[in-house]
């Protein structure tokens, strides 16, 4: 970008106040040159938003499967071109590493891709059995304008996905981004209209932190609006879904998680503990997906500590969290286990002396009294617990409130697949790590992860309504 001010995109413009009314200042904890600003929505500027989608929808609606395809594609192509470019961003907003940003343009690409291939099979309706001489016909329909709402830890990949199934079904979106990723929030809306998507089709806002109850309520109780989408924290998760409810609008939630890993006797620990430390670490924690707590058998446990403390102590990723708050949180976290018993094991970090640096730490001897068994982490630390029995071990991970991701390490995989159906868990990985999401797979979580579910077709179904018409034969006139 050449401003330095980061505009909404309204029906196909950047929207820029002429005052400094609601402008918020970009915080980029990574050297650079005037950062700028990002201009924030008010509520006039919002229902725009939402009026501009709703003004655009019917057309929309009914433009053949195969043009939402082909328009799909060309973004997926855009995407493609735009890897350096989107690779700095990036890394420059959410001081990430190399390897996350390549994880978040290949699973957006494959995601657009997938959508794409499967518009025409999901859209398909059915002719039900009827009752006397009628044929009643199921079809399906768009919803009408929906509101995502995308989180900055993985921004690229939750923003398209807050965006790509609802328009690939005909939709329209209000796309709200984060203020910790404004950049690459406002690059995912532009190159929808890059791609050719008629303006209005995707619209996009940021707000101030202080303004997100006004932005949101405004939005959410318009009546154009048909269904909102949130990824987040559970804390926020819970406001979004009180006032919706309250508008009596739908909404679909992935939120945070308390994720379970069970290491049975016969597992290969070797596998097991580079696994665990995988995706306990990767980006610094901060993904919904990341384990937080494992539980190993006594008898094992021996073993499989000493060998991911081996792999915690070669660790060479430098780990930086969001904001000082989170850093805070953490050391909150790890302080009160620690005077609660618990062995803590830290990595040496380069970051030492940064106000947001936090090393990879492990927490042995993580009992059901400390605050770090029940709180998401959602940073570079996980606990283990040792258990006695496999019952007892299931146990404990069937109280948890959480279930968006979970993980069984055994080598008896049919025992892995009766565990599996008694843990309460969006996804169980068996013989690997909790952090894993394919553009096939449905994703989402049970209890306060959330409910209904992104990913494949599962996804497009999120945002597609039924109507049955039941013809019934005419009668012949006297």
């Amino acid at each position: 970008m050449n401003t330095s001010t980061i505009p909404l995109i309204i029906h196909g413009k950047d929207i820029l106040q002429p005052t400094h009314e609601r402008k918020y200042p970009i915080s980029l904890t990574t050297p650079q040159p005037s950062p700028g600003f990002f201009q924030g929505a008010t509520p006039d500027l919002a229902i725009q938003a939402i009026e501009s989608s709703a003004s655009v929808f019917p057309a929309w609606s009914r433009t053949d499967p195969s043009h939402r395809r082909q328009l799909l594609l060309n973004l997926a192509r855009l995407l493609r071109t735009q890897t350096p470019h989107i690779q700095t961003l990036i890394e420059s907003e959410i001081h990430c590493s190399h390897q996350w940003t390549e994880e978040n343009i290949s699973v957006s690409i494959n995601m657009i891709e997938e959508t794409a291939s499967l518009i025409t099979d999901t859209l398909t309706g059915i002719i039900p059995p009827s009752k006397g001489p009628s044929f009643a016909l199921v079809l399906k329909k768009p919803l009408g304008v929906v509101l995502g709402i995308a989180p900055w830890n993985a921004p690229l990949i939750l923003g398209f996905r807050a965006i790509v199934a609802a328009v690939a079904g005909g939709n329209c979106v209000v796309f709200k981004g984060s203020e910790l990723s404004p950049r690459t929030h406002h690059f995912i809306a532009g190159l929808f209209r890059e791609a050719g998507f008629p303006p209005g089709v995707v619209n996009f806002v940021l707000h101030r932190p202080e303004d997100a109850a006004e932005v949101y309520e405004v939005m959410i109780e318009h009546p154009a609006v048909r269904k909102c989408n949130f990824t987040g924290s559970t804390g926020v998760g819970r406001v979004i879904a009180a006032k919706a409810v309250r508008a009596l609008k739908p909404v679909l939630l992935e939120l945070g998680g308390k994720n379970s890993v069970v290491v049975l006797e016969d597992a290969d620990l070797g596998q097991a503990a580079e696994e665990i430390v995988k995706a306990g670490f990767l980006n610094n924690g901060q993904i919904c997906m990341s384990t937080d707590l494992v539980y190993v058998f006594r008898s094992v446990a021996g073993e499989l500590i000493g060998r991911i403390l081996e792999r915690l102590y070669a660790e060479e990723r430098p780990h930086r969290v969001i904001s000082r708050a989170s850093r805070d949180r953490l050391m909150g976290l790890v302080d009160d286990a620690r005077d609660k018993g618990a062995v803590i094991h830290q990595a040496g970090n380069p970051f030492a002396e940064d106000p947001l640096g936090f090393p990879a730490t492990v927490i042995e001897g993580v009992t059901e009294s400390m605050e770090f068994y029940t709180v998401e982490s959602f940073g570079p630390v996980f606990g283990i617990v040792v258990v006695e029995s496999e019952q007892q071990g299931l146990e404990m991970v069937k109280r948890s409130a959480y279930g968006l991701s979970s993980a069984v390490f055994t080598r008896d995989h049919f025992k892995a697949l009766e565990m599996s159906g008694e843990l309460a868990a969006g996804a169980v990985h068996v013989n690997a790590g909790t952090v894993h999401d394919e553009a096939t797979l449905p994703h989402g979580g049970l209890g306060d992860s959330g409910w209904g579910r992104f990913g494949g077709r599962w996804g497009l179904e999120e945002f597609l309504q039924t109507r049955t018409v039941v013809l019934n034969k005419c009668r012949a006139s006297l």
